[in-house]
């Protein structure tokens, strides 16, 4: 059986400065709200880890693209996804805070161990899925918004500079996650950084925004506050401000964009909701406060942790980039592919990023002319020249939705924002944001990776097998290398996302099992009205977790995916039938 995490200092439990938090807790809520308030800003940490793997590339990626493709109108899923998450993270640490188990444990010993493994494997394959785009995308900021002088396409050859900046970033952040296997002192020096590094994501990406409302025109609040309002129409329908420009359209083809739109949606929608609370995150929680030595007496401090440390930070930060990109980029065609000139009379050409994803849509909309059978039926040569010619003849009206509908990323927005906010805010004040958000969000993978392998050893989570999961992580130094090309690399984030949502109500539907194990909470467990109230909460976040993971298996697997996940449900209903046969683990230590 694994020790005990409370953090260690030269080896021995550093007990004292444990109930040194406890007695300082206490006795500010003796003197009043305002005593407490103090004690709990001085004491959070787990709640701003929370913070900084969430605002990450995926939350970039998936703001980004709800504003693209939703403007406005999608500015309340974030905020309904969060506070859906919390709700889950609120039981996580109110179960982990109220015993003396470890989170693994309790799940094998008192609901299933099929969920406990399935838990912990999940996490671990999220992880490093996760990993790959997230460190390419903080490299690609300090090459191109950052320091494109020194590593970028134009100042070293693009692997060289590729290998600088990535293999920098990546001993950065392994340097960083050491500090927290240091001690008391050092979790304390590492949760500070996050903290920084959460607060410097924030306030660059809000000092955009506000940039942006100086401007001439500035931004119009009254549809900013009006997309906060729940549309559950754009599951199956593009946004509103679509339609016009599908009007336009040829009638044979305005189905093909609009199930093109309503596919894309679908995705970053899901995307959005898996990024605002991960998997991952369900295991940093718990061992996190473990670490600290946290018990019931911090159930308070928990709560503050999780709204000033994450909800605050995340619900600015996202709705900032959404409020970007939806002034920026939604219905705007991208400039280039629609033979606009500037000022001087010379045609404009499209960034190179957008070339290849421009020909995806265009190609896209040209096979469904053509039609697939049609199209298989050609010689490679036949196919080359109708591509060609229908690429040449497509209408203005298709060329204008495939250019707004181009995958674009946070380095073109950073680049529409110059007008606006001038170069140093849109390239230098951005690309810190981008940075810090994919920095942090690496440093907190490498991290639960460190717990997640300790917790399979069933040891303790410090030393050599600690760092060693650590590094695990560090994969994602290959994601520059992997995806190349002409490809929307930002568009990445959006499937390695889908995937994380596809596990996530493992971690959901565990703790609400767990969550209602009296034979774990004993005296600790909620009764009557607070029970209701929990089991309501956590059954909507559950469910809409579940729907989620269904939709998202069956629009990319079909019956493959919901194959797979029918097995792992019986597994554990077997499971569970052959143990209820058994005294529990518990009962026979007990004995």
């Amino acid at each position: 059986m694994a020790g005990d995490d409370v953090t260690v200092s030269n080896g021995a439990t550093d007990a004292s400065g444990i109930e040194r938090d406890r007695r300082l807790i206490l006795d500010a809520r003796a003197k009043g709200p305002l005593a407490t308030l103090g004690a709990y800003t001085r004491l959070s940490g787990p709640g701003w880890l929370q913070g900084a793997i969430t605002l990450g590339g995926a939350s970039l990626a998936g703001s980004l693209y709800l504003g693209v493709l939703g403007g406005f109108s999608l500015l309340w899923l974030q905020p309904l996804a969060m506070i859906m998450g919390i709700i889950m993270l609120s039981a996580i640490g109110y179960v982990t805070l109220s015993t003396k188990e470890r989170p693994f444990q309790a799940i094998n010993n008192h609901v299933n161990p099929v969920l406990g493994w399935g838990w912990l494997i999940a996490t671990l394959m999220a992880n490093l899925v996760w990993s790959l785009p997230t460190i390419g995308l903080a490299t690609a900021a300090v090459r191109q918004n950052l320091l494109p002088g020194v590593v970028g396409a134009d100042a070293l050859p693009d692997n060289l500079g590729k290998s600088i900046a990535c293999v920098s970033i990546t001993l950065i952040c392994v340097t960083v996650v050491w500090f927290y296997d240091t001690g008391r002192k050092g979790v304390k020096i590492f949760e500070t950084i996050l903290k920084l590094m959460v607060g410097v994501i924030v306030v660059c990406f809000f000092g955009v925004v506000v940039k942006m409302s100086l401007a001439e025109g500035g931004l119009d609040w009254k549809r900013i506050f009006g997309g906060l309002v729940p549309d559950l129409k754009l599951l199956f329908s593009p946004a509103n401000t679509f339609a016009p420009y599908i009007a336009e359209v040829d009638a044979r083809f305005q189905d093909f964009w609009r199930n093109h739109i309503v596919s894309q949606q679908r995705d970053v929608m899901v995307t959005a909701a898996a990024a605002a609370v991960g998997i991952n995150m369900t295991v940093l929680l718990p061992y996190s406060m473990r670490k600290r030595g946290w018990d019931k007496n911090f159930r308070g401090l928990a709560i503050f942790d999780l709204s000033t440390g994450l909800f605050i930070p995340y619900i600015l930060t996202t709705g900032c980039v959404v409020i970007a990109a939806a002034t920026q980029f939604h219905t705007q065609p991208a400039r280039g592919f629609l033979g606009e000139r500037d000022q001087a009379g010379v045609v404009i050409q499209p960034a190179k990023n957008l070339m290849g994803p421009y020909g995806e849509v265009a190609g896209a909309r040209i096979l469904y002319e053509v039609g697939d059978k049609a199209f298989a039926g050609m010689t490679e040569e036949e196919k080359s020249r109708q591509i060609e010619s229908l690429m040449e003849n497509l209408p203005s009206a298709d060329k204008r939705m495939a250019a707004m509908l181009v995958k674009r990323d946070a380095f073109n927005l950073a680049q529409s924002l110059t007008p606006l906010t001038g170069s140093i805010i849109a390239h230098y004040i951005f690309g810190i944001g981008v940075v810090g958000m994919a920095m942090s969000s690496a440093i907190i993978l490498m991290l639960i990776n460190g717990f997640v392998v300790c917790e399979m050893l069933g040891i303790p989570s410090r030393g050599w097998p600690y760092r060693i999961g650590c590094l695990m992580p560090c994969v994602g130094a290959l994601g520059p290398f992997v995806w190349t090309g002409g490809k929307a690399q930002f568009w990445l984030m959006i499937p390695t996302s889908m995937f994380a949502m596809v596990v996530l109500p493992i971690a959901y539907f565990t703790f609400y099992l767990l969550m209602n194990q009296r034979s774990l909470l004993g005296e600790n467990m909620p009764r009557g009205g607070r029970r209701v109230l929990w089991n309501a909460l956590m059954a909507v976040a559950a469910g809409l977790a579940a729907f989620g993971s269904i939709w998202s298996l069956w629009s990319k697997m079909r019956w493959v995916g919901i194959g797979g996940i029918t097995t792992f449900v019986a597994l554990a209903l077997v499971v569970h039938f052959v143990r209820s046969g058994k005294p529990s683990p518990v009962a026979a230590e007990k004995r």
